[in-house]
């Protein structure tokens, strides 16, 4: 008998799996945390049924969220991650030199149990010496922080359950109190092609813009995730993504990545027309 893992996108569209074999559940205290072996995608890691990350191409998200903001920053030495218990943020951001100390900040102990057992490639970037991490609520965390951070990656789950918090309004203002003066914020900001995800989109995107100076959308195509088409919202107080950008400087640091360049860079912030149709009358023009 065939076993197929199935994530429900809309109520008409799903995605499947076919997997090999189901390596670990187990319940936490706030969601149900699965890993599957499938021969398509090597392992994936799924919360509550949604997927969150598979080997074969979680290079895609980690490159865009980590090495945009990275190459736009001019030192960026003091990083928050909130989410991302899977360790493939840290990883990325571990390739640089100019990174001094990164607090990583995750509700669930227990996915980063079963990610470094399970998900070892991923993983890795949770051993770094220049990490501590601390497991508890990123909303309560970020509050007791003033002028820290020189970039906040928010790597969160989708917007219910232990992730909901992660996009209000307070948590963005948070986030902009606790940033340096040419601080960068980078958040997941799901996809706008399917009805219920592009309001989601609308929200979160309107509720940033009323908080950051310097607000842009850019996106990525990532296979396992509703649709494909996903976005990345990069958040500034000071640093404008394209005209901000350190091409040479960045080239010349020799980052091996598999998924961004500098090149795709610039073209990730053009987006498609029924996106910028989307973000009318909530992103500002140029």
């Amino acid at each position: 008998m065939e076993l197929w893992f199935s994530e429900r996108h809309t109520p008409n569209v799903k995605l499947s799996i076919r997997v090999d074999k189901q390596l670990v559940s187990v319940q936490s205290d706030f969601q149900r945390i699965d890993i599957y072996d499938s021969n398509e995608f090597g392992r994936f890691l799924t919360l509550d049924g949604y997927m969150m990350l598979t080997e074969m191409d979680e290079f895609i998200y980690h490159d865009m969220i980590v090495h945009v903001p990275m190459a736009v920053h001019p030192s960026p030495k003091n990083i928050l991650v909130v989410g991302a218990g899977d360790g493939g943020v840290a990883r990325e951001l571990c390739k640089y030199d100019c990174v001094e100390h990164i607090d990583l900040v995750e509700i669930d102990e227990k996915v980063v149990e079963v990610c470094k057992e399970y998900l070892p490639e991923t993983a890795i970037g949770l051993y770094d010496k220049r990490i501590s991490i601390y497991f508890e609520d990123g909303l309560k965390f970020i509050r007791r922080y003033n002028n820290e951070y020189d970039l906040i990656i928010v790597d969160s789950t989708d917007p219910f359950g232990p992730g909901e918090g992660l996009f209000a309004k307070e948590f963005y203002g948070n986030c902009y109190k606790a940033l340096k003066e040419d601080g960068i914020m980078i958040n997941q900001h799901e996809s706008p092609f399917y009805k219920e995800d592009a309001l989601i989109v609308q929200r979160v995107h309107k509720r940033i813009i009323d908080t950051f100076d310097i607000c842009r959308l850019y996106q990525a195509h990532i296979p396992t995730y509703p649709s494909g088409h996903w976005l990345f919202g990069f958040a500034s107080k000071k640093y404008h993504p394209i005209k901000d950008l350190k091409t040479k400087q960045w080239k010349a640091l020799g980052i091996e990545t598999k998924y961004y360049n500098t090149k795709l860079h610039v073209g990730a912030f053009a987006l498609p027309n029924y996106v910028e149709e989307l973000l009318k009358n909530v992103e500002p023009e140029d």
